[in-house]
């Protein structure tokens, strides 16, 4: 059932965007406000600053390495199975951390169930979206997207004010029981296509149909019966006849299950030929699109961003606590700063990003450089004035992410977006996994975040040079100078789907 165009655009749409901001916020404001959270798990546990940071770290990562298995989720099943399915997620990982006795377990429970269950939702959610929207899908994006941002803000207070009032647990347990509301997004998310699971059912529901209308009847079924009442004695079988009569009867089922046999094994023998077909042709393209020189350039710099970008998310807070600015987290967190101002940079970058004479490379590579300004400056800011100001900096260059999937297409084009957004993913999440970790561990070594955050500036001014010089229009051998192809978004929602 292709969507019609009186559904897209407007109507029913506008309650999928509220549904799905509304998932977005319930599912990633406790992730992204996790900053607030880590140093009440340091004082619990008394774990070292590496080993606690895992938790923050693949709680963001693990939802974008798994990005393709959410997406194929979201195809086989559906939006809103899958958003219901990711709320018990959500929801269940939270209350598990509430009760956790030390941070391997927080790991598993926190790290990796919500992180996956926030996976399931960012897929589930963008691609409900981009089905009942075509000419107004980046607006309808936008504001589904923003609900991450204004998610931290609004928890990264809550949190800290529930900690105060009922300690870490309670903290947990009632965030946990709020997460449930996620059902109830879902409830909004109607599907205007059939998923692949549910085709794939009806298809084989009406194949047996199919086999039991046209089966052949019994022989006894087909005898006419006349109207005659007089009978005519039949011959008894011997022993001999039955004995035959038996033999034959097996003879012929041996029969017709070899022939059966042959035909499923054929036929399986076809499928996994095409699958490794398949296989084969997806390998050969992601090994073409890492030919492509800007591209693997922008996979570093991605790499190299989420490295060092996003451990201040997780440290801040303990930064300003460490450094002796503040005594206890303040009532709007430096968290909640950047938060907001990362909301305001995913607007303002969109907008500069469709001005015709500005290179959308160009301009990643200068917010990524900007923000690794910022982040050589926090070792040497001595008031928590400077920590905020910096943090919105920081969160405001932030929102170069929401460039990604323009960018992509911008090197590779609009048919390999997919796979190319992939792999691009996957060193995102990669880098996200690795960062607070490394941080954490530069402290535990020297017991001062000076080092860290020079470490963490470094990769990203590196990652912005890197991919400045390698996208220079004097390596580009196959489009001239001024050669720039109109970005036209795609309405076949298999491919965002697959982007989400």
């Amino acid at each position: 059932m292709a969507p019609s165009a009186k559904v897209q655009d407007g109507g029913w749409g506008w309650a999928i965007v509220v549904a799905s901001f509304m998932a977005q916020l319930l599912a990633y404001g406790s992730p992204q406000s996790v900053g607030v959270l880590y140093p009440e798990w340091l004082h619990a546990f008394q774990e070292s600053k590496g080993m606690t940071a895992w938790v923050g770290s693949l709680v963001a990562g693990v939802g974008l390495i798994a990005s393709p298995v959410c997406s194929a989720c979201v195809d086989n099943f559906g939006a809103r199975p899958v958003t219901i399915f990711s709320g018990v997620m959500v929801a269940g990982g939270l209350m598990l951390s509430a009760f956790a006795p030390n941070v391997q377990f927080l790991i598993f429970s926190y790290g990796i169930v919500v992180g996956l269950g926030c996976g399931l939702v960012y897929a589930a959610t963008l691609t409900i979206t981009c089905q009942y929207f075509d000419k107004r899908r980046g607006l309808a994006l936008g504001i589904v997207t923003t609900g991450t941002s204004v998610g931290a803000f609004i928890y990264a207070t809550a949190q800290n004010e529930l900690i105060e009032l009922y300690g870490l647990d309670g903290c947990l347990l009632i965030i946990s029981a709020v997460a449930l509301n996620l059902m109830a997004c879902a409830g909004f998310m109607r599907p205007l296509n059939m998923p692949g699971y549910y085709l794939k059912q009806k298809a084989a529901l009406e194949r047996n149909t199919e086999e039991q209308l046209f089966e052949k009847p019994p022989l006894d079924d087909l005898k006419i019966h006349t109207g005659s009442t007089t009978t005519t004695p039949e011959k008894p079988l011997t022993v001999k006849d039955l004995l035959i009569t038996i033999d034959a009867k097996d003879l012929a089922r041996q029969r017709e299950k070899k022939k059966s046999s042959i035909v499923a094994e054929l036929a399986i023998m076809k499928v996994i030929k095409k699958k490794q077909q398949s296989y084969i042709k997806y390998v050969h393209s992601m090994y073409e699109i890492l030919q492509d020189q800007a591209m693997v350039a922008f996979c570093i710099a991605v790499f190299l961003f989420s490295l060092g970008a996003f451990p201040p998310v997780l440290f801040i807070e303990d930064v300003a606590q460490s450094e002796g600015l503040i005594e206890e987290v303040s009532l709007i967190p430096l968290v909640s700063i950047g938060a907001i101002a990362t909301c305001v940079g995913k607007l303002v970058l969109g907008v500069l990003v469709d001005i015709r004479w500005i290179n959308s490379i160009y301009l990643y590579a200068f917010t990524m450089f900007a923000g690794g300004v910022a982040l050589l400056l926090i070792p040497v800011t001595e008031t928590y004035l400077g920590l905020q100001v910096l943090s919105a900096i920081l969160g405001f260059f932030s929102g170069n992410w929401s460039l990604t999937s323009y960018i992509t297409t911008k090197i590779v084009g609009l048919d390999r977006l997919t796979q190319a957004h992939g792999i691009l993913m996957f060193f995102g999440g990669f880098g996200i996994m690795l960062g607070p970790p490394v941080v954490g561990w530069f402290f535990d070594w020297t017991q001062s975040y000076d080092l860290a955050f020079y470490f963490s500036g470094g990769c990203v001014v590196l990652g912005a040079l890197i991919l400045f010089l390698l996208t220079l229009p004097c390596w580009n051998r196959k489009r001239s100078e001024n050669d720039r192809p109109d970005v036209h978004y795609t309405s076949n929602c298999d491919k965002v789907a697959s982007v989400a």
